[in-house]
């Protein structure tokens, strides 16, 4: 049996994360390299400079600049695997439901 886990969802919404890049972008010409803008509006905006760049490169993705499956694309491929993770997930309370019940004695 498969043990049910949930990741931590950290999800930061597309709005935060287009103005956390716009800076970055803005700003690496002033900077050595990518990674130093990065290390600098990190720190201001508190996040690490490790998920800033992830970013700034998934924006590169998105707008075509940078080699790598869009965003949507992406979303779109991964949603059946979703969805069927999620239908497991409610079989499997359903099956524990059921053998739950089986066990009970039936009270008159």
């Amino acid at each position: 049996m498969r043990a049910v886990t949930s990741r931590p969802t950290n999800k930061v919404s597309p709005e935060v994360r287009e103005r956390a890049v716009r800076p970055v972008l803005d700003h690496e010409g002033d900077r050595s390299s990518r990674w130093m803008a990065c290390q600098s509006i990190a720190t201001k905006i508190g996040r690490s400079a490790h998920t800033l760049l992830a970013w700034v490169k998934r924006a590169g993705i998105d707008a075509g600049k940078r080699a790598g499956m869009p965003t949507q694309v992406a979303e779109k491929t991964n949603a059946p695997e979703r969805e069927n993770r999620e239908l497991w997930q409610v079989n499997e309370i359903l099956r524990k439901a059921s053998a739950y019940s089986a066990e009970a004695p039936f009270a008159e």
